[in-house]
């Protein structure tokens, strides 16, 4: 057997209550107070009860916490890059010193905390510091802008694990992976992180390492939550599976997935990959360009830079025990059918690239196979059921402005225009949300942004499952339109923002709710007392000021043929 790398602290940490432990506790939880986690936190508790998070043996107290932020270290000096806490609402809780039960969305108990600490937070501090950015269009600082008010932390005994039916013989704990790669005999071992397909390249890449290092290959695919807008995992996995068991030499590689809820935090998140590599046995890690990148910020810019991970992991390799392996940017020869790296490329040899928008847009988004050379048959066929050609897949037209910027009348038009086309639609106007979907909610900005996030959600549901959806909504928030986009899917939302003056939208007020509004009536309204915050690269701006609805319906109809959603009109 050989010794593997051992677990980053030199333990695994076990929180799991077996026996009759778990039968007292079992007994007690109908008498405990209980709070229901978000998804997030249900996977942060499974790696913290398996140990891929050791040395961490609960969510972090206000101590480790602060110190993380400041200097990526717990109290007790142990490198650590990024928070791992646990939100809640303050009036939720019970005092400290008693247990609570910690249970998922479908209300069932996972675990029993003795609540230790209750501390306050700063969401803008801890986005600045942990990811190095306030911007809404980072995932996580988004999705912090619902979390609970203060974190809480205190031992943790987990009495039932996350139930999964897919892939469980794929679902390996740490402790579970080492045992299988130590009895691959080799002590060296490398980790492949990955959230989407594998192509040739990545087959390359992977190969090339374990043959570097002379060891076992881990493929260690993220199957929690990962970025928005990413192949679903069980597209991944299928394609994961068919390459390993046909490509791979099986007395060397392990596929194992890791249900991980990614912060997309680029350079830190890199050290956090290692990390828990480290604790499933491996001792190098490939990071590739923009590791854990969430992509652009509102301005168009990535949030990190392309070796900004590479170069943060090189600096800590040594005292994390996991070397760095980079992902070296190769291309392929057709002339001598095989892959090298572009900076040994002989002068004047034909190169091929296809690049990751070339897939969705150039092949994906038209019906066509991904070419042998680029990718492997059973990958292409794979994609290309699971994602059909642009014009067969939902989408949603999310139109945005200020009460009579003409959203509705243009939404109108459009709606014909798509039925004209054969699509079937649904409409969700923002008046008729709020007499259904949204009835009982008022004007405040929590009300505004669950109005908003209640349309994101179901206008998700139909493009999901291939439809189209029509959302004229004032959607005054910036940080609420980037989660209804999310929420969507941002290859499948398209925002129409109705630049339209305010003096014409009061012109035109047949409610004359301006003019109440103006007259101090009406309290809180969007363009007067309450900002409307402007999109900043919405796919479409129109005005309807001296432009008919259906001059704009048709600017729009002519996008989507441009985009692929529509084929051309014969």
């Amino acid at each position: 057997m050989a010794k593997l790398n051992p677990p980053y602290g030199g333990r695994l940490v076990n929180l799991l209550a077996e026996g009759d432990e778990r039968e007292e506790l079992l007994a007690r939880i109908p008498e405990l107070p209980s709070i229901q986690i978000s998804q997030r936190a249900v996977h942060d508790l499974e790696l913290l009860a398996t140990g891929a998070f050791s040395p961490l043996d609960r969510f972090m107290g206000k101590a480790d916490y602060e110190r993380v932020l400041r200097e990526m270290r717990l109290i007790d000096g142990t490198l650590w890059p990024l928070p791992i806490t646990l939100t809640a609402d303050p009036e939720e809780l019970p005092p400290v010193g008693r247990q609570v039960v910690l249970r998922n969305s479908l209300n069932e108990p996972l675990a029993i905390m003795t609540l230790e600490e209750v501390f306050s937070w700063d969401r803008e501090k801890e986005a600045r510091l942990a990811y190095g950015t306030n911007d809404p269009r980072h995932p996580m600082v988004a999705e912090m802008q619902r979390w609970g008010d203060v974190c809480i932390s205190g031992p943790l005994k987990v009495v039932n694990m996350p139930k999964y039916y897919d892939f469980v013989d794929l679902r390996l704990t740490p402790a579970e992976v080492r045992a299988r790669l130590e009895a691959m005999g080799n002590e060296n071992v490398v980790a492949f992180q990955t959230r989407n397909p594998l192509h040739r390249v990545h087959e390359e890449l992977t190969k090339r390492a374990a043959a570097q290092i002379g060891g076992s290959l881990l493929i260690h695919p993220v199957v929690g939550m990962t970025k928005p807008g990413d192949v679903d995992h069980y597209t991944r996995v299928r394609v994961y599976k068919a390459l390993v068991e046909k490509y791979y030499d099986q007395d060397s590689t392990l596929l194992a997935l890791l249900p991980l809820a990614m912060r997309m935090a680029g350079p830190r998140e890199a050290l956090l990959h290692a990390i828990i590599r480290r604790n499933h046995g491996a001792n190098h890690f490939i990071v590739g360009r923009d590791h854990a990148g969430p992509g652009k910020d509102s301005a168009g810019k990535p949030f990190y830079g392309p070796y900004d991970a590479q170069e943060l992991l090189k600096q800590h390799e040594e005292e994390l025990g996991v070397k760095m392996v980079p992902f070296q940017w190769l291309v392929y020869l057709p002339d001598t059918d095989e892959y090298v790296e572009v900076d040994k490329v002989p002068e004047g040899a034909r190169t091929l690239t296809i690049s990751g928008t070339q897939v969705r847009e150039e092949y994906l988004a038209k019906g066509k196979l991904l070419p042998e050379w680029f990718t492997r048959p059973e990958t292409a066929q794979i994609l290309r059921q699971m994602y059909p050609p642009r014009h067969e897949q939902g989408f949603c037209v999310w139109f945005t402005g200020l009460s009579g910027s003409g959203k509705s009348a243009t939404a109108r038009v459009l709606t014909e225009l798509l039925l004209e086309r054969g699509k079937q639609l649904t409409v969700l106007d923002g008046d008729v949300v709020r007499t259904h979907l949204s009835k009982g909610l008022g004007f405040s900005k929590e009300d505004r942004d669950t109005n908003i996030l209640r349309i994101g959600f179901v206008a998700g549901e139909i493009v999901c499952h291939r439809g189209v959806v029509i959302c004229a909504a004032i959607s005054p928030y910036r940080a609420a339109r980037n989660r209804a986009r999310k929420m969507v899917g941002a290859d499948n939302f398209v925002m129409v923002y109705m630049d339209t003056p305010l003096e014409v939208c009061e012109a035109r007020d047949v409610k004359g709710l301006y003019a109440k509004a103006r007259r101090g009536e009406i309290k809180g309204f969007t363009g007067i007392d309450d900002p409307y915050e402007a999109p900043i690269d919405p796919e479409i701006t129109l005005t309807g000021a001296g432009v008919t609805p259906e001059e704009n319906a048709r600017k729009i109809i002519a996008y989507l043929e441009e985009q692929g959603f529509l084929q051309a009109d014969s």
